[in-house]
């Protein structure tokens, strides 16, 4: 059965995937010693590595008879650009917000 091409919020979506994503910004990890930290079969872990990997948050090298995975930047530009959308809406809200408070105070060198 083909994965799903998910959104990176989609993806991030499955607390499973984010931990595997928190023990991956440890260090890379064999496919092996990642599914080790979980109460679920290998190929579900496997369909949840395959989901990260085709989403770009992952990439996985073969490294002799393992298989390692490690964090990659791709899938966190989609969050950081969504991110930053709300960052700039809001630090603009908050200098309106600033500059009204400012004019609206009395001014304490001309008191």
């Amino acid at each position: 059965m083909p994965i799903p091409k998910l959104d990176a919020f989609q993806v991030i979506g499955d607390p499973s995937r984010r931990k595997m994503l928190l023990l991956l910004s440890a260090a890379s990890l064999s496919i092996n010693s990642l599914a080790d930290n979980f109460d679920m079969s290998r190929p579900a872990v496997s369909k949840h590595i395959k989901i990260l990997h085709t989403a770009g948050f992952i990439s996985i090298e073969d490294v002799g008879r393992e298989r390692y995975c490690t964090l990659k930047k791709d899938g966190f530009e989609e969050l950081q650009a969504w991110i930053s959308h709300f960052d700039e809406f809001w630090a603009s809200k908050l200098k309106k917000l600033e500059t009204l408070m400012n004019n609206k105070l009395p001014n304490p060198k001309n008191q």
